[in-house]
């Protein structure tokens, strides 16, 4: 059992990767973390290209290496052909988690109707949950805290809130979050006080 939480965060973006403008995914990600989680947790980072085999590479290195119990991936999840970060996260699972991906999109489609055409996923590799999620900050947020109506209450739940329990049942660490922007779920049996 790891008790310290680290999280591996990457931005797959050609253009990017290349300097040719600033990386947003990671930065929001991170801010987004940083106010939802009353966990401590650390950080591993990478920008790279949509090359598959560079992805690849790199979810095993975060999972295997650098042992993070949750890796979130930004970008490269739509129709076109450069975008393979499902294919990629798909070639080094152990198991497939389909219902990240389904909540994503029944999220994402009360914003835009083309919401259909992302090929989100996400995946357990080892006692890791990976997670591929949209490529824009506000899309990253909206899919993660889920939708709210103007009182704050949940109308549609986002797909953090099912996170920790799922690094809980996979032996990681036991993680909290603040209820006010994501509550987490887990059974009566599984809370710790």
């Amino acid at each position: 059992m790891n008790s310290a939480l680290k999280i591996g965060l990457v931005s797959i973006s050609d253009r990017a990767s290349s300097g040719i403008y600033e990386d947003q995914g990671i930065p929001a990600l991170g801010e987004w973390l940083a106010q939802v989680l009353t966990t401590p947790f650390t950080l591993e980072t990478r920008l790279i290209a949509d090359e598959q085999s560079l992805i690849e590479q790199t979810l095993v290195e975060l999972v295997d290496v650098a042992a993070c119990q949750l890796v979130l991936t930004t970008g490269g999840t739509g129709p076109a052909k450069r975008d393979v970060t499902p294919e990629a996260t798909r070639a080094v699972m152990d198991k497939e988690m389909p219902g990240f991906g389904e909540q994503m999109r029944q999220i994402s489609l009360h914003f835009v109707p083309t919401a259909i055409l992302s090929r989100q996923t996400a995946v357990i590799r080892g006692n890791s949950l990976i997670l591929n999620l949209p490529g824009q900050p506000k899309s990253i947020k909206e899919t993660l805290e889920g939708l709210k109506n103007d009182q704050g209450q949940t109308l549609v739940p986002g797909i953090f809130s099912a996170i920790p329990y799922c690094i809980q049942l996979l032996d990681g660490p036991y993680i909290e979050t603040d209820p006010a922007i994501v509550k987490s779920f887990r059974p009566k049996s599984a809370i710790r006080h």
